[in-house]
C-alpha cells in the first residue's frame, strides 16, 4: 500500500470521513473501531482543543511568556498518537499538544517551558515521547538515531508485535526546508530505519504559505529520498489513524521510513506574537472552519447513533475542569533556582563550570547584600 506507484499517482489526500462526517471508503486504508474507540478519539481531539484554547488565555493574561496553538490540527495529531503502540516512542516539535495528551503527558506540565520554569519536566522514559524541541527540525535527526538503535537493539522485524518497535518524528511543513529533517530523512532511507516521519502541513511556516518552498506537494519529497510519501486529510482523524497505523507497523517490519504528509490548516496563529491576518485571508480561514475536525467526527457520531446528549454533557464539565486545573497548576508553578542551570550541562562538572557557577553565586549573593 506504500508502494511508489501509489505515492506517484493522484495528489488526493487519503480520507475516511468527509467534512460532512460521512463515511467513505479507500482502496488502501481502512480502520475498523468500536464504538467507545470513536468517542475516545473524539474526546482526545475536545480535551486537546480545550489545552490549547486555555494555554492561549493563560498567555494573554500573562501567566506564559509564549504560547505555540494547534488550533485545527487536533485530528492530525490524536489520529497519529493512537496509533502508537507502548514500545514506540514519539519525537515532537513545540505544537503537539494533542500528541502530548495521548501519550499521557500531564498538560500542566506543557505550561512550564513556555512560562519559562523549566524545559520540559515529564519523564520522557514513561511517556515514551520526548521533549518539546524549539530547534526546527533537530528532533527529526533524535529520531532517526533512536530508531537506528532500535535495529542495533534487534527489536525491529522480529515477528513479534509485543516487541518490534518504531518511532515518530514530527514536524512542520517550514521544518521540511531545513537541514536537519534532509540529513534525517537521508540516514533513514540509507539504513532502512523504523521511523515514520509526519509532516503536518498547515499550510504556513510562520507568514509563508507552503508554495514559496516547495514547488511539489511535500509528499513527493520522499522520492528524492527513496521512501515512500503520502498525502492524508489532516482534519480525518480516522484517516490519520489508519495511515499512520499502516506505516508504523511497515517500519515495524524492517521495511523501512514512511514520509506521512498531513494536509491541514492552522486556524489559530503560529505563536501568540503573531497576527495572521496580516498575511492569509479571512475567507481562507472560514472556508476551513467547514472542515472543522471536531465536528466531523461529531456528524458522525450523531448520525450513527453512537454518542447521546448526557455524554457529551459529561465532557464539557470534563474539559472545564480541566481548564481549572491548568491555570492553577501555571500559577503555582515555582521559578526554578538560578543556580541549577549549572547541573545538568555535564555528566561530571568541569572545573570551567564550577568557576562560572561560583562566579554567578556571587553575582547573585551581590544583589542579596543590598537589599
Amino acid at each position: 500500500m506504500f508502494a511508489r506507484a501509489y505515492a506517484q499517482g493522484s495528489q488526493d489526500p487519503v480520507q475516511l470521513l468527509t467534512p460532512e462526517g460521512e463515511r467513505v471508503q479507500h482502496p488502501d486504508f481502512d480502520v475498523d473501531l468500536t464504538p467507545e474507540q470513536l468517542r475516545g478519539l473524539y474526546r482526545d481531539m475536545v480535551l486537546t482543543r480545550r489545552l490549547d484554547t486555555e494555554a492561549t488565555a493563560l498567555q494573554r493574561h500573562g501567566e506564559l511568556g509564549l504560547w505555540a496553538q494547534s488550533l485545527g490540527q487536533e485530528a492530525a495529531q490524536v489520529g497519529a498518537a493512537r496509533s502508537v503502540r507502548s514500545q514506540d516512542f514519539v519525537f515532537p516539535t513545540y505544537r503537539e499538544h494533542g500528541v502530548a495528551w495521548c501519550m499521557g503527558v500531564d498538560p500542566v506540565e506543557l505550561l512550564g517551558m513556555f512560562r519559562g520554569t523549566d524545559h520540559g519536566t515529564w519523564d520522557t522514559e514513561a511517556t515514551r515521547m520526548g521533549l518539546y524541541t524549539i530547534i526546527i527540525g533537530a528532533q527529526t535527526l533524535h529520531a532517526v538515531g533512536y530508531a537506528m538503535g532500535l535495529q542495533r537493539d534487534g527489536v525491529v522485524g522480529t515477528g513479534d508485535p509485543s516487541r518490534d518497535a518504531a518511532v515518530v518524528a514530527h514536524f512542520g511543513d517550514g521544518a521540511s526546508s531545513q537541514g536537519d529533517v534532509n540529513e534525517a530523512l537521508v540516514f533513514a532511507s540509507s539504513y532502512q530505519a523504523p521511523v515514520v516521519f509526519l509532516c503536518t502541513n498547515n499550510q504556513w511556516a510562520i507568514s509563508e504559505p507552503t508554495e514559496r518552498q516547495s514547488r511539489v506537494p511535500l509528499y513527493q519529497r520522499a522520492w528524492g529520498f527513496g521512501l515512500p510519501g503520502i498525502r492524508v486529510d489532516g482534519n480525518d482523524v480516522l484517516a490519520m489513524h489508519a495511515v499512520t497505523t499502516a506505516a508504523l507497523q511497515r517500519a515495524r517490519e524492517g521495511q523501512g521510513p514512511v514520509l506521512i504528509e498531513a494536509f491541514t490548516y492552522r486556524m489559530g496563529a503560529h505563536t501568540t506574537t503573531d497576527d495572521p491576518t496580516r498575511y492569509r485571508l479571512s475567507a481562507d480561514v472560514e472556508s476551513w472552519k467547514l472542515k472543522d475536525p471536531i465536528l466531523r467526527l461529531e456528524a458522525y457520531l450523531r448520525r450513527n447513533g453512537l454518542v447521546e446528549q448526557a455524554w457529551l454533557d459529561e465532557l464539557a464539565a470534563e474539559a472545564d475542569a480541566l481548564g481549572e486545573r491548568m491555570r492553577e497548576g501555571c500559577r503555582t508553578r515555582t521559578d526554578p533556582d538560578p543556580l541549577s542551570m549549572f547541573d545538568h550541562v555535564y555528566a561530571e562538572q568541569t572545573p570551567e563550570l564550577a568557576a562560572q557557577r561560583d562566579g554567578y553565586a556571587a553575582y547573585l549573593a551581590g544583589f542579596e547584600e543590598d537589599q
